[in-house]
């Protein structure tokens, strides 16, 4: 008998809303989420940003039963050149990084927690979905606010990879069906109001299976980036 219940694989299509560009191709992302029978969870992701300077993204994020994060591997690799990979770690008191890279050299992290951490941004458009599941849904519609740490401040996930705390908004707004490339699914719609980043991130809404997965289905940033990312290609294997 595998190890793994569950897997789901897809691709994410990234394009552009810039007038002058609409709808352009500007990136990719393909993933794996593993749901593994003591209820753990794998999510990996190869993402690729074409607008320069490019960026490729490598990540690799467990989760335990508990939906908490206790492990992570980031590579990224900037306008062609390795730039940084890092390795993360967590537990009820404490995150570890241990990361290279060309700017900042060998770092050594150690970041003290009142609680344990409940979510981690790698910058994957599969992870920022996925980390939805903060949301209470109890509550229904509204906003909700969390404490997280992301892998860079950059809004493409360009820096580092290094430890850095944010607080993070969430609205949730309701559920809809809508039709994505991949096909029509029964969505939850959620907002990303505020991370708080050196740079002040534009809005960011995104639809999310209305599942314990939540798969990104649709997502739209405004503000200067202007982009948009749709699930292209969407596959669930059930192991024996």
């Amino acid at each position: 008998m595998s190890g793994v219940a569950r897997s789901i694989t897809g691709t994410i299509a990234y394009t552009s809303n810039q007038a002058h560009r609409l709808g352009a191709e500007r990136g990719r992302e393909s993933f794996r989420m593993d749901i593994h029978r003591d209820g753990s969870r794998v999510l990996a992701a190869h993402s690729e940003i074409d607008d320069a300077p490019a960026v490729v993204r490598d990540v690799n994020l467990r989760v335990d039963a508990a939906n908490l994060p206790r492990e992570c591997f980031v590579r990224i690799a900037v306008g062609g050149r390795f730039r940084g990979s890092g390795w993360f770690a967590f537990n009820a008191r404490e995150a570890q990084c241990e990361s290279t890279t060309t700017v900042e050299g060998r770092v050594s992290q150690r970041y003290a927690l009142d609680a344990p951490l409940r979510a981690f941004g790698n910058h994957a458009i599969i992870n920022d979905s996925y980390a939805m599941s903060l949301y209470d849904l109890s509550q229904g519609p509204g906003r909700q606010t969390f404490f997280m740490l992301l892998s860079s401040p950059d809004h493409r996930g360009a820096t580092g990879p290094m430890l850095y705390p944010v607080q993070l908004s969430i609205e949730y707004v309701g559920e809809q069906d809508i039709s994505v490339l991949a096909g029509t699914f029964r969505a939850r719609h959620f907002r990303i109001l505020d991370v708080g980043m050196p740079e002040e991130h534009p809005e960011y809404d995104l639809w999310v299976t209305a599942d314990e997965d939540y798969v990104l289905l649709r997502a739209t940033v405004t503000g200067y980036m202007q982009t948009a990312y749709e699930l292209s290609s969407y596959h669930v294997q059930e192991h024996a």
